[in-house]
């Protein structure tokens, strides 16, 4: 009678195997003569395509033994998608900070830099992520638009945003808001976003709805060809402060960005 097991693909994260590699929950190398117990979990590293190196630092602002906070640069992307894998914040971490646990809180768009948080170990995971579902954790950021005449008061900005797969773009369609931003103008062209919901390049759209897309923008309001190795202008938005209570020590915790 054949074994029952359980097969995940590994993110790159363990140097100690090659590429194409299955092993087991214990880093042991599954071959065809490999008996498996009934319930085992093997891993396969598969082989992946070179990958255009990020050459900026990802430092850390803050680490306890529930979370880890890192200031974010432009174009690292979150977490292993398409062709990112290694060159992504999840990863790079659990190499630097051997944490195999560490998992995303929430994400930032890979050309978005700033603030961004993980959550250390498996039973603290959901507390966190919970917090980021339910908006209790209060996000500002920074960001500058060239366009004029430009804003000249605060304006909330509600309408319904959906993206497809595979398309590059979100779009405002009709129906009932999904998406909530307030956007204040802080002069010589620069604004502080405070979102109220998480969607999908919501910042990016709802700078670009009223007219101001957001400087070095290669999505909205028109999509352009940037090489993935020119890194010679960042999107100019920054992830600039999380603030939140702890769910686990009830601490506020205040995390800001140094990034400008």
């Amino acid at each position: 009678m054949l074994a029952e097991f359980t097969i995940r693909f590994g993110e790159a994260a363990g140097a100690r195997v090659l590429a194409g590699e299955v092993v087991d929950s214990e880093g042991g190398v599954v071959t065809a003569e490999t008996v498996l117990r009934a319930g085992s979990q093997v891993y396969l590293y598969r082989d992946l395509p070179h990958e255009v190196n990020v050459p900026f630092d990802l430092p850390v602002l803050y680490r306890d033994d529930n979370i880890v906070v890192v200031d974010k640069p432009h174009f690292l992307a979150t977490m292993p998608r398409g062709s990112h894998v290694a060159q992504t914040a999840l990863v790079r971490l659990r190499r630097e900070l051997g944490l195999d646990e560490l998992s995303p809180a929430h994400r930032l768009d890979r050309l978005t830099a700033g603030v961004l948080m993980f959550t250390v170990r498996r039973e603290v995971r959901g507390a966190y992520q919970g917090l980021f579902a339910r908006g209790e954790v209060r996000k500002t950021y920074l960001a500058r638009s060239s366009a004029e005449p430009g804003l000249s008061a605060p304006q909330v900005v509600s309408n319904r945003i959906t993206k497809c797969r595979g398309v590059l773009q979100a779009v405002i369609e009709p129906g009932e808001p999904n998406a909530e931003t307030l956007i204040e103008p802080l002069g010589a062209g620069r604004y502080r976003l405070t979102p109220r919901t998480g969607r999908t390049h919501q910042l990016r759209v709802h700078m670009a709805s009223l007219g101001l897309p957001i400087d070095n923008d290669p999505l909205y309001p028109e999509v352009l060809a940037v090489s993935g190795d020119d890194f010679s202008a960042p999107l100019q938005l920054v992830a600039q402060r999380l603030e939140f209570d702890d769910p686990i020590t009830g601490r506020r915790q205040i995390f800001v960005s140094s990034r400008t």
